[in-house]
């Protein structure tokens, strides 16, 4: 039975003959390194997003960033060198800036439901028209990606799938974009609410 010291003596020479193969042009064997990369990956990546407390949903977009940087600095590899070395720096580098963003956007996160969006948002019955107006008042004062994404969560009540395929960016990007705008809401209308 293989132990895992020879799965991954194994892996090594598989992965660092496909990035040889890729220099030379084969683009199979390139993309099934990619996809064995991102499983491995998926599996490490939650784990430790877990360990340390941060959100694990992020997983595939962290995963998507790493593929990113591996693709962009393939041409780092030194094919003299072992690959896994080389592979785990660019993991660690990306999970470190990932975890410093999600720390920092947890930081300013505002916890708010859709049913307090609603409220928020809800229309006197008598006056809807005057509302609307201040609520449109009240969005232009966001950023545009902002106001978007309150636009069709908030106002038309669509879902974060449908927004982010929509604004062709990740559920993860909508619900940031939105906790910022809630709370730039909330403390504009803290300042109207003072005399």
């Amino acid at each position: 039975m293989p132990t895992e010291h020879t799965d991954a003596g194994t892996r090594e020479i598989r992965w660092a003959e496909a990035m040889r193969a890729e220099r030379r042009g084969d683009a199979v064997a390139y993309e099934r390194l990619l996809k064995e990369v991102a499983v491995m990956l998926r599996r490490l990546i939650h784990s430790r997003l877990g360990r340390f407390g941060l959100r694990v949903d992020e997983t595939e977009d962290v995963v998507q960033d790493i593929l990113i940087g591996l693709h962009g600095k393939r041409h780092t590899w030194d094919d003299t060198r072992p690959i896994m070395p080389w592979l785990y720096t660019i993991t660690r580098y990306k999970f470190i800036d990932t975890a410093r963003r999600l720390r920092r956007e947890a930081a300013r996160h505002v916890n708010i439901t859709m049913e307090e969006m609603a409220e928020i948002f809800a229309a006197p019955s008598e006056d809807a028209d005057r509302t609307m107006r201040g609520i449109d008042r009240h969005l232009t004062d966001l950023p545009s990606s902002q106001r978007q994404v309150v636009q069709a969560l908030g106002v038309d009540g669509a879902t974060v799938r449908a927004t982010a395929e929509r604004l062709h960016t990740s559920e993860g990007s909508v619900r940031v974009l939105y906790h910022r705008a809630l709370k730039r809401l909330m403390t504009k209308a803290r300042r109207d609410d003072v005399p």
